[in-house]
Order: structure tokens, then C-alpha cells, then sequence
């Protein structure tokens, strides 16, 4: 076989002043030769003693760097004769040798749904600790005790169940434990073979959508409404109808007129978002009657279900089906923290097979170890005993919250105080503007975001979402006076200025 000749000892250069093991800059030197054509097919590599002489590192180093280049098919050893740059991958024996040239790299169109998923704005991180923050949680001593405690056991009675594969729907004591405390808390009618365990309730409605929808089917979604179900089902290529909600919930003729014929209708009944209303009986029933007459389904988020505070928690919407129409979709992640990423379905048996199917295809199985520990924690009764205590512990920052507002910003705040939920909605009088508020509130250091954001078709009615779970009472009061002096100073004709945040 003919040869290109030796490529005597190619321009290899070290560092030893950097991380970087001296064995793979070699190799990563030899393959960028080898691919830019430096190093055409054919061609002799150095003797490892030599190059290893000519770089005054160790013989040890040039033979694992060309081990990796024989592995991957770069070079090519032949007995008695050295080491090749391989011709079966650069072209056949005798082809003349690339000379590199400057590669010019034009950016090329993302594919329509990467460039769909890019232009999603996610809101600000939830992990950030500033007032008025939404989604945090908190867990007290003895709920973290408890968890510790339990995590222990579980990691000391693993076994091969904890460590294989198991059922996608998830572990059958976990599923019996949520079905247990659904019949009871929220009045949902199932077994616990209806429960598909899920990474929370946006992982559920993601699994619903795929299940129950085709593209260009319709679909009715609360106006305002959350905006992660509106943008996944965009990414679906589903068509949301926005239907608007009022002090009753969502408008249920309005979507009799705009989509009589839509597949699915995807609604928050318990504590509407971001309004906190709750969807009247009249309107559940007459949603309900719709669905079982148009042969659609209702995905129903009660996603802070557990935090009610004038009264026991109101009954799902999925107790009064009575024809499988409703998934009921909750999630763990609000009641205890969102780090758990463990939420719940509850399927009607007829789309059992393909929810569990698209689960398992997704994301195979949830986690098997912290779905032990959860479902000892609920087996247990500390999940009803951390419910009850966090509840109050929530009464009282929201009430600090609404009180510090009232006495702070009342003429040009209304503060509708939710009788369920982890935050409240204060609305701007005076034709100021939530967005501006919005933005001088974050230089500010406090986040309180703009419902505006949230409307789709109808008239938004300009306010402020604010998070109150999760922050005590003395860093409430005086974020809330801040807030307070910078919606005064966006009154139309002011000069709105940023209170200094907190050092």
C-alpha cells in the first residue's frame, strides 16, 4: 500500500500548565491534523518513542492518545510497519492531501419547533428569594426531621425493586396513598390503579395534551390562564381558544360561541390563575354537561388544592363527573417544596392504557426512591399534619401582606384576598400601568408580576401578582411598603423612581 510518507514529528505542542492531561491534548491535536486534512490518508504517524522524546513527556502519553485514535478509527496500526492515518476514513489510498482551508460558517434556520421552544419566555426563576416571588414553599423542624428520618430508612431497605425498573404509573403504595387523601381532601372518585405519578402537574397536562390531542384540534383555555398550558399546547400545534373568566370562573357560553367543538378544555376550577376566583357550581355543571354532550375532556389543574384557609378545601370538579370526562391533575411539589418533582393523575380507565403508554415513553418510570419516602411520609400521617400546619403558617403571610398593602398603597391598590392559594392579585387603580410597576419593582429588588402578561383576547385589567407563601411576616412588611411607594410614583404625570432594595 502506498504511503504519503512520514509525517516526521507533526507540530504536536503541550501545556503543562493546563488541566487538560498531556495524553489528550495529544489525541486532540492528531484527529483536528487528521480532519482538517493536515494529515492526509496514508500518512505515517511518528513512533511513540519518538514523539514522546520530541515532546519530553512520557512514552505512556503518546501510547494512550494513539489507543484512543486507533479506537476511533483515525489511525490504523500494521504490524511491522508503524501507525497510518486511516484511509478508510479520509478517502482511499493515494488521494492527494486536503490542504485546510478557512471554513465560513453561516448561521442556518432552526427547525420550527426548536426555534418555538427557544422564543418561550420563562418567568423569573423561582429559586430567587425575593418578595413578592411565586411557588415557594416552606417546610418547618419537623417536617424536615420527619423527611430526614424517612430518607434514611428508605436508602437502608434498598433493594433490587429500589434499584430496577418498576411501573411507569409509578410505585402502587405511592398511588394508594394519594388515592387515599384524594377521596377524603377533595372528594375525586377513583382507585389507586387511576393514579399515574408524574413529575408534577405541567408534566401531566403535557401527557394529557399529547394523549387527547391531534394538531389543529381546539381547545378552550382560561383568558387570563396560565401561560406554561397555553404555550405547550402552541408547541402541540393545538388550536387554544381563549375563553374569559370572570368572577364565576371561565365563561363557559363564550366558549359554547367561539369552540363548540373543541377536545379539550383546560381550566384551574378551585383557585382560578391568576384571579383566585372560584368556578360556581352552576358553571361546573354546565362545563361538565358540555363535555359529555361534545365528547370532550376536561384537564382540571388544582395545583394548590391542599392551601385553603376559610373552611374545608372545596370539592373537585372531577367528584360531579359522572361519564369519565375529567383528568384531575395535582401535583406534591406545592404542598411540600418543588424540588420533589412528584405530581399525579387521575385518568379515567378508558385512557389509562395510552396515558401510562405516553408516560412510559417520555420518561420511562418516576423516581423509585423518593416515591418511598413520599408514600411513607402520607402512609404515615405527616403530609396531613405538614398540610395543617403550613396552611396556617400561609393565613399568616398572606393576611401580614394584604394588611401591609391596605395600610401602605390602599388608594391605589384593590387587594383580592384569596380564600385559597399561595398568592393574591392587587389591582392598580388610576390607569397605572402593571408593566411599568412591574419593572421598577425588579430594580427595586422585589418581583411582582404583571397580570397583564397573562391575557390572551379579553380587556386585561392591570395588576400585580404577588407570592406571599414562603416569606415571613418581617420581610413581607417591608417589601410590601417599598411596592407601595412604587406604584405611587407610577401614577400617570409622576416620576416613577425604584425604591432601593434591601442590602
Amino acid at each position: 500500500m502506498p504511503s504519503q510518507g512520514c509525517a516526521e514529528l507533526y507540530e504536536v505542542r503541550v501545556d503543562r500548565t493546563s488541566g487538560t492531561p498531556l495524553s489528550r491534548q495529544i489525541y486532540q491535536q492528531v484527529r483536528a491534523a487528521v480532519l482538517s486534512g493536515v494529515l492526509g490518508a496514508d500518512t505515517k504517524l511518528p513512533a511513540t518513542r519518538a514523539m514522546a522524546a520530541q515532546l519530553r513527556v512520557a512514552r505512556a502519553s503518546v501510547v494512550a492518545a494513539y489507543e484512543q485514535l486507533l479506537a476511533e478509527g483515525y489511525v490504523e496500526g500494521r504490524p511491522g510497519s508503524g501507525t497510518f492515518v486511516s484511509t478508510d476514513f479520509v478517502g482511499h489510498s493515494g488521494s492527494p492531501r486536503l490542504r485546510p482551508t478557512r471554513r465560513v460558517i453561516r448561521p442556518r434556520p432552526l427547525p420550527d419547533p426548536a426555534q418555538a421552544f427557544a422564543d418561550f419566555e420563562r418567568p423569573t426563576a423561582q429559586t430567587e428569594g425575593r418578595p413578592f416571588n411565586t411557588g415557594r414553599t416552606s417546610i418547618d423542624a419537623r417536617t424536615a426531621e420527619m423527611w430526614r428520618m424517612l430518607t434514611r430508612r428508605a436508602a437502608r431497605a434498598l433493594d433490587s425493586c429500589g434499584l430496577g425498573y418498576t411501573d411507569p404509573c409509578g410505585l402502587i403504595e405511592l398511588r394508594r396513598a394519594v388515592c387515599d387523601y384524594l377521596r377524603v381532601a377533595r372528594g375525586v372518585r377513583c382507585d389507586p390503579e387511576q393514579i399515574v405519578i408524574t413529575a408534577g402537574a405541567q408534566h401531566a397536562i403535557d401527557i394529557a395534551a399529547r394523549v387527547l390531542l391531534v394538531p389543529g384540534d381546539e381547545v378552550w383555555v382560561e383568558d387570563p390562564g396560565y401561560p406554561l398550558t397555553h404555550a405547550l399546547l402552541l408547541l402541540a400545534k393545538a388550536r387554544p381558544h381563549p375563553i374569559p373568566v370572570d368572577d364565576q370562573g371561565i365563561i363557559i357560553d363564550f366558549g359554547f360561541r367561539a369552540a363548540p367543538t373543541a377536545r379539550a378544555v383546560f381550566v384551574t376550577p378551585s383557585h382560578q390563575f391568576p384571579m383566585g376566583v372560584v368556578l360556581s357550581m352552576a358553571r361546573r355543571l354546565e362545563l361538565l354537561a358540555w363535555a359529555r354532550a361534545s365528547g370532550a375532556f376536561v384537564i382540571e389543574d388544582d395545583y394548590t388544592s391542599e392551601f385553603r384557609y376559610s373552611g374545608p378545601p372545596l370539592a373537585s370538579l372531577q367528584g360531579l363527573d359522572e361519564d369519565a370526562r375529567v383528568i384531575y391533575v395535582g401535583t406534591l411539589n406545592k404542598a411540600l417544596f418543588p424540588g420533589l418533582r412528584i405530581g399525579y393523575a387521575v385518568v379515567p380507565y378508558a385512557l389509562l392504557p395510552a396515558f401510562a403508554n405516553a408516560r412510559y415513553l417520555m420518561d420511562r418510570q418516576p423516581p423509585t426512591f423518593y416515591q418511598k419516602v413520599v408514600a411513607a411520609f402520607m402512609e404515615q400521617g405527616h403530609f396531613a399534619a405538614h398540610v395543617r400546619r403550613t396552611r396556617q403558617m400561609y393565613r399568616e403571610q398572606r393576611d401580614a401582606l394584604a394588611t401591609a398593602l391596605a395600610r401602605h398603597a390602599a388608594d391605589h391598590l384593590e387587594v383580592a384576598v384569596p380564600d385559597q392559594g399561595m398568592h393574591l392579585v392587587a389591582y392598580l387603580n388610576d390607569g397605572i400601568s402593571d408593566i411599568e410597576v412591574e419593572r421598577a419593582a425588579m430594580r427595586a429588588g422585589i418581583i411582582a408580576r404583571a397580570t397583564s402578561r397573562f391575557y390572551r383576547s379579553a380587556p386585561p385589567r392591570p395588576g400585580l401578582m404577588l407570592g406571599f407563601s414562603g416569606f415571613p411576616p418581617q420581610q413581607i412588611v417591608p417589601a410590601a411598603k417599598r411596592l407601595a411607594t412604587i406604584v405611587a410614583s407610577a401614577l400617570p404625570g409622576a416620576s416613577l423612581v425604584s425604591s432601593p432594595g434591601p442590602r
